[in-house]
Formats: C-alpha cells, structure tokens, sequence
C-alpha cells in the first residue's frame, strides 16, 4: 500500500476515534442541557463542558475553583473553594486506545507501521490542542500542556502496541524484522520476547476477568446499599440519569481497583483510609452510589482472593508450556526461568499502569487522596504471577506419558 493512503486512512482513524469520543459526550450533554435549561439556555457553555470532560476522561487532571458566591450560598468551607479532580473515568480512555490499537495493526498489515502510527498520533495530538484552546472554562481548569499530551500519548500507546503486536507475528519488512533476525541467532532465546508478551496479556487478562466477575458478585449483595444511596440523593429523573451516565463511565476505573483488592495492597478512598483483603479502615464516604460496592468490613477469609493472581500466573505458564511442547521446542531451564520473570515483571508494569490511571484526587480535603499506589500493586502482582508462572513453567515434564500420548496418536 502507498504511504501517502497509509498516512490518510491512519489520520482518518485519529479523527474518527476522536470525533467518536466528543459525539459520545456531546449527545447526552445536550440533551441533558436542554431538559436543564430549556430552549434559552446558554448553549456557549457547552462545548467547553465536553471539552473538559474529554480531556478529563483521557486522564487530564482537573482544577476546580467554585465561585466565592457559591462557596457563601452553599455554606462551603472556604478551604474546600478549590481542589483537584484527578481519578478520571476510563471508559472513554479505553475506547482511544482500543482505537488506536486498531489502526496501528492496520497501518502494520500494510506494511509502514511507524508511518501510521506517527501520522495518526500527530493529527490526534492536534486535535487535543484544537479541542484545549477552544474548550477553555472559568470554573473547571486544566492544564495546556496536559490537556495535548495526555490524549495523544493515549493514542501513540494504543497504536503502538497494536502496530508492534501485528508486525511481530506477521512481519514487517523492517525494525521489527531485524529484531527477530537477530534474536534467531540465539536459537534457545528466540521466543523469550513474544512468550514473555503472550504469556503477560494471559496473566492480566485472566486477573481482569477475575476482578470483573468480582465486581459483579458485589453489585449483586450489596445492590441494595447502592439503591438506598440512590434514594438517599433525592435526585430527579434528570439526576438520575446524569449520576447513572457518570458512574458507567468509572465502571473500568472500578475494575482497576479490584485488580489492586485481589492483588492484596487494595485502595482507599481517602487519606487514612484502606480497602484491602486484609481489612478495611473506613471514614466517612462521599454519598456516591457506587461507592456502595465497597466492603464495609473485612474478613481473615478475604485473604484467600491473593491465590486469584497465582492462578492466572500458573495459565500463563501452563500456555507457554504447551504451545513449546507441542511445537517440539520446548526450551532450557534458563530461557523458561527468563521467560517466568518477564511475565512478572510486564505483568507487575501493567498493574502499576492501572493503579496510576485510576488513582488522585477525588475532591477537596482527605478525598484528595484516592485509589490504589501503583508501587505496592505492581510488587504484589508481580511476585504473585511469577509464583504461578514458575510452577508451571520449572517444574519437570513426565516425559514418559507424554512419549507415550505421541505414540497412540501415531498409531491413529
């Protein structure tokens, strides 16, 4: 394929990914806006709220400053006037990066990934400096330079691992290429990398799965404090559905904390404050219905969810394992024990990557300290995977029943 049709189709992907993204929170906004306001409404405030909500939801951290009028009519605490928003909701971030994703393994399969994913990124990066010098707001700030890098490094990362990930398995012609020429002259170390890759997507897909059915369990026992939270805004339809949109979009924010509450450091929701296996210490918590999700109350046999991440370790090993001998290829002790601790070291990056998306600021005063910290999770989830991972991956194969499974199957 040309590059200049690569160049194209790459910047009609950033474009696409980004217009989706302000479609996605301009629809609902303006109909919510109308309902609000009716037809006189100051409809030029309304770009620059989904300005800010996009640049918030592709993790851009937000100053709020409320209006001395406000701070004296609500009976707001001075100290309390102005604060940060920084745990953002990442549905929206995970779109992008999906996206992205998508048109790197696209720009890969025609054969000029770095052009692809270069031309894409740039136009999107131009497209978060449009969308930050025209979305400015008076009462909710962010940052110029966070507000273009932040979206656009979403992007470069999203089609960064799509691109690589394809030209990997299916060439490139190119960097990616000479890599793996060179990696062959080491016949024993020529599959430690892509292993390592398959072998760290396996482990944290399976904890994600895990933290997700989780989420769920606890959206079915303690549904009712979450209904009486509800009850307890005394909000409107219109309130209804605006929380309801708002606590969607955290729902993958909530997945990454249950990824730290299975890994064992868990999170908090405050300074002081700690949701973990191993107990939890509780103050006072913002009337947010999905907050009700979280366990009041510890148990000694919580603990038992650490054993989830050894598990998904042992998968991943167990994979590895049995892609190399059915392939014939199995490899010496020394590769299988760098491959084991490049599962744990990618899968232990990972998780610090989920803990730093969805941890900062939740408001004002002890709120200001949220989520989980990325140093202890990453640690945690790292030593738990590679427990699992090395069992699996070190321990002796029998190679008298496997000889022997080899031959009925020639016999057949």
């Amino acid at each position: 394929m040309q590059r200049l049709l690569i160049v194209l189709l790459a910047a009609v992907d950033a474009i696409v990914a980004a217009a989706v993204g302000l479609a996605v929170l301009l629809a609902p906004l303006t109909l919510i806006w109308a309902i609000a306001f009716g037809a006189h409404a100051d409809w030029g405030a309304l770009w620059p709220s989904a300005a800010t909500l996009w640049q918030f939801g592709h993790a851009v951290p937000l100053a709020v400053s409320l209006p001395d009028a406000l701070v004296r009519s609500v009976g707001i605490a001075p100290s309390a006037a102005t604060f940060a928003l920084s745990v953002p909701p990442l549905l929206l971030l995970a779109f992008t990066a999906i996206f992205a994703a998508r048109s790197g393994r696209r720009a890969a399969l025609a054969g000029s990934w770095i052009t692809g994913v270069v031309s894409g990124t740039v136009v999107f990066a131009v497209i978060s400096v449009l969308v930050a010098l025209t979305g400015r707001a008076p009462i909710v700030t962010t940052a110029l330079w966070a507000a273009v890098l932040s979206p656009a490094l979403v992007f470069l990362c999203g089609a960064l691992a799509g691109a690589v990930t394809s030209a990997w398995t299916e060439g490139d012609g190119g960097p990616i290429d000479a890599v793996q020429d060179a990696l062959d002259r080491w016949p024993d170390w020529a599959h430690v990398p892509g292993d390592v890759v398959r072998g760290a997507f396996a482990a944290v897909s399976a904890v994600i799965g895990a933290a997700a059915l989780g989420l769920a369990i606890a959206a079915l026992v303690r549904g009712g404090q979450v209904v009486a939270l509800f009850e307890s805004l005394r909000s409107d339809g219109l309130g209804v559905v605006v929380i309801g949109l708002a606590q969607l979009a955290y729902v993958p924010t909530l997945l990454a904390w249950s990824v730290a509450w299975l890994a064992g450091p868990g999170f908090a929701i405050g300074t002081g404050t700690a949701v973990s296996p191993a107990g939890t210490v509780l103050g006072v918590v913002p009337g947010v219905p999905m907050l009700g999700l979280v366990p009041e109350n510890g148990s000694p046999w919580f603990l038992i969810v650490v054993l989830v991440p050894i598990a998904a370790g042992a998968f991943a090993g167990w994979l590895i394992r049995s892609r190399q001998v059915s392939a014939g290829v199995e490899a010496a002790l020394l590769p299988r024990v760098a491959v084991a601790f490049g599962i744990a070291v990618v899968s232990g990056a990972l998780g610090a990557l989920l803990a730093a998306l969805s941890s900062g600021s939740l408001g004002p005063g002890r709120l200001a300290h949220a989520g989980p910290e990325p140093g202890p999770v990453a640690l945690a989830l790292g030593i738990e995977v590679f427990v699992g991972a090395g069992i699996l991956l070190l321990s002796p194969r029998r190679h008298g029943l496997a000889d022997e499974s080899a031959g009925h199957e020639d016999r057949f």
